[in-house]
């Protein structure tokens, strides 16, 4: 199984890569759930990873819902496009609607922007999908918006509870879009994943540092409230996690 990794800086993107990921979704903010990685940090990446992993960065101007107004679209519109010029291998984006379905005419746009900036560029729908009433039937306007893949918990908390929805969704694409599991992921959900016809698995495989203390962190354990706690990678949890992809 293809195995991708959550990365908030260059210590990330070089355990990543090292430990034999084979793409890397970069952002900044996660504890706020992820927001669009600075050029700075996407070039600081690149140089860590040393061209041995793909990089697809988060698209997402402001945490909170995934309804977003003019100005956020053409804030992220320019994101894709300076992102895309430095080198990304693609971008993880997806708008909803208030209704909770997928936005077809904003995700449309920023595809359009991102195929614009690079024709090769792979187009990941991040979580939002697990946001909308029926994420297997989703999928199929994803397909039609020329997705390469799409990221989903299932529509559940965790990954393992949605194990079946995640099932129906492989069988609903039907090899035209990758179905990539992620959210609350526990190692021995890999081999279940894997057996129900899942070919991707991602996590952040995160401990949380503090200058008070470290903390032992699960696979995607919530952030600590600690003010001067920060996320990194875990080797430990990058290494177990290709080995049971594998």
């Amino acid at each position: 199984m293809k195995l991708e990794i959550v990365a908030v800086g260059a210590q990330g993107a070089a355990v990543a890569a090292e430990e034999g990921a084979d793409r890397i979704e970069l952002c900044s903010a996660l504890e706020l759930g992820g927001l669009t990685p600075s050029q700075g940090l996407m070039e600081a990446a690149q140089e860590a990873a040393d061209g041995r992993v793909e990089i697809h960065p988060l698209i997402r101007s402001r945490p909170g819902d995934f309804l977003y107004s003019a100005a956020d679209l053409d804030t992220m519109d320019r994101e894709i496009r300076f992102l895309l010029s430095q080198g990304a291998h693609g971008v993880v984006i997806g708008v909803l609607t208030p209704a909770g379905e997928i936005d077809v005419r904003a995700t449309r746009k920023l595809a359009d922007t991102a195929l614009q900036a690079n024709p090769d560029a792979q187009l990941t729908f991040h979580r939002a999908i697990d946001q909308t009433p029926d994420p297997a039937a989703a999928v199929e306007q994803l397909v039609e918006l020329g997705f390469t893949r799409v990221l989903s918990s299932g529509g559940a908390a965790t990954v393992g509870e949605g194990i079946a929805t995640l099932e129906r969704m492989v069988q609903r694409t039907a090899g035209r879009l990758e179905v990539m599991a992620g959210g609350g992921l526990a190692l021995d959900d890999i081999p279940v994943l894997h057996a129900a016809g899942l070919s991707a698995v991602h996590l952040s495989a995160k401990t949380t540092v503090s200058t008070r203390k470290t903390l032992d962190s699960s696979v995607d354990a919530p952030a600590t409230s600690d003010p001067t706690a920060y996320m990194v990678t875990n080797r430990d949890l990058v290494r177990a996690a290709r080995a049971a992809s594998r």
